[in-house]
C-alpha cells in the first residue's frame, strides 16, 4: 500500500479546509477558516481562499478583514509590491486601523505604519474637503461628524510631525472652528425657560478654614489627603530583625511635603533616605469644607526580615 509523504497529506489538508471553509463562508460568511490557514503558515492557501471572498460582496467590517489578512499572507510570502497595495485597500477603509502585536510579527506591523505614515496626511485632507462640502451644503450635523474624524485624524502619532507644519496645520485650526461652528448649527433649539421659581433663604456657607491651622486624623470634619506619589526607599543591606519607622510629614495646601521628621529611626542611614525621598512624594491635599489645608500625616515604615 502506498503512504502519503508529510507534505502531501498537509498540501492535501490545506485543501481540505479551504474548500470546507469556503462553503461555511457561502453559508455564514465567516473568516475563521481563513483565519487557521494563516494561523498555520498554509499561507499561499489562506491566500488563495481570501481572494475567493474577495470576489463577492459582503460588508464592511468584513471586507476589511478579508483585506486585512490578505496583506498579512503577501507580506508572509515576500510579494512586498502586493502586499503594499493590500495595506493601501485596508488604511484607505479604516486609517486608524494598526494589527496588534500579539497577533503579527513585526515586520508586518512596521510595513502597515510605513503605509500609514504616507497615507494618512492625504487622507486627512481628503476628508476635511468632504466635511466641508457638507458643511457648505448645510447638513451640519453631519459635518459635525466629519470635522471631528479630522481632528481624530491630526491627533494620530503616525502624523505627529506633519500635524505641526502646513498644511496640515492650517487645517486644524479650520476643522476646530468648523466643528463648532456645525455642532452649534446642528444643535436643537432650547427649551423655553421654566417659571422662576420661589426664592428660598439659602443656608449660610460653611466656615472658612483657618490657614494657620494644621490638621490631623483627629479632626472629623477633614478628608485627608490621598497619595499622588509616595515611594519609599528600599533598606540597604539585610534586615536580620523586622524594624519599624515613624515619619510624620507636613503636606501643604498644594499637596507638597513642607517638611518631614522621624519620629521613630530605623537606622541614621536610612532615615536620611526616607526624608530625602519624603521631600518628593505629593498627595492630593486635605480638604475642609471644600478649602485645601495643611495636614499632618503619619507614615510607618516596616522593614520585613530578609530586605
Amino acid at each position: 500500500m502506498r503512504l502519503w509523504s508529510t507534505s502531501a497529506w498537509t498540501s492535501a489538508l490545506a485543501l481540505t479546509m479551504v474548500f470546507s471553509a469556503s462553503g461555511a463562508f457561502a453559508q455564514g460568511g465567516d473568516l475563521a477558516a481563513a483565519r487557521e490557514l494563516y494561523a498555520s503558515a498554509a499561507y499561499d492557501d489562506a491566500l488563495t481562499m481570501l481572494n475567493q471572498l474577495r470576489s463577492a460582496d459582503h460588508p464592511a467590517g468584513q471586507s476589511r478583514a478579508i483585506e486585512q489578512y490578505r496583506a498579512f499572507c503577501l507580506l508572509a510570502l515576500g510579494r512586498a509590491a502586493d502586499a503594499q497595495q493590500a495595506i493601501e485597500a485596508v488604511v484607505a477603509a479604516e486609517p486608524s486601523y494598526e494589527p496588534n502585536e500579539n497577533d503579527v510579527s513585526p515586520r508586518v506591523r512596521v510595513a502597515f505604519a510605513e503605509v500609514r505614515r504616507r497615507m494618512l496626511p492625504v487622507i486627512i485632507q481628503q476628508k476635511y474637503a468632504e466635511a466641508k462640502a457638507v458643511f457648505d451644503r448645510k447638513d451640519f450635523k453631519s459635518a459635525a461628524n466629519l470635522f471631528s474624524q479630522v481632528l481624530v485624524g491630526l491627533a494620530d502619532p503616525a502624523v505627529s510631525a506633519e500635524a505641526m507644519r502646513p498644511p496640515l496645520s492650517d487645517l486644524r485650526m479650520l476643522a476646530v472652528g468648523f466643528e463648532e461652528l456645525s455642532a452649534n448649527a446642528a444643535a436643537p433649539p432650547p427649551p423655553p425657560l421654566p417659571a422662576p421659581p420661589v426664592p428660598v433663604a439659602a443656608p449660610p456657607p460653611p466656615p472658612m478654614p483657618s490657614p494657620y491651622r494644621v490638621y490631623s486624623s483627629d479632626d472629623r470634619n477633614v478628608v485627608a489627603p490621598s497619595v499622588v506619589k509616595q515611594t519609599v526607599p528600599s533598606f540597604p543591606g539585610t534586615v536580620m530583625a523586622p524594624r519599624i519607622g515613624i515619619l510624620e510629614v507636613l503636606i501643604n495646601e498644594s499637596g507638597e511635603v513642607e517638611s518631614a521628621v522621624m519620629t521613630q529611626s530605623v537606622t541614621a542611614a536610612y532615615d536620611r533616605l526616607v526624608l530625602t525621598a519624603a521631600r518628593a512624594w505629593r498627595f492630593k491635599a486635605a480638604i475642609v469644607n471644600g478649602v485645601p489645608v495643611k495636614y499632618r500625616k503619619v507614615v510607618q515604615i516596616n522593614i520585613n526580615r530578609g530586605t
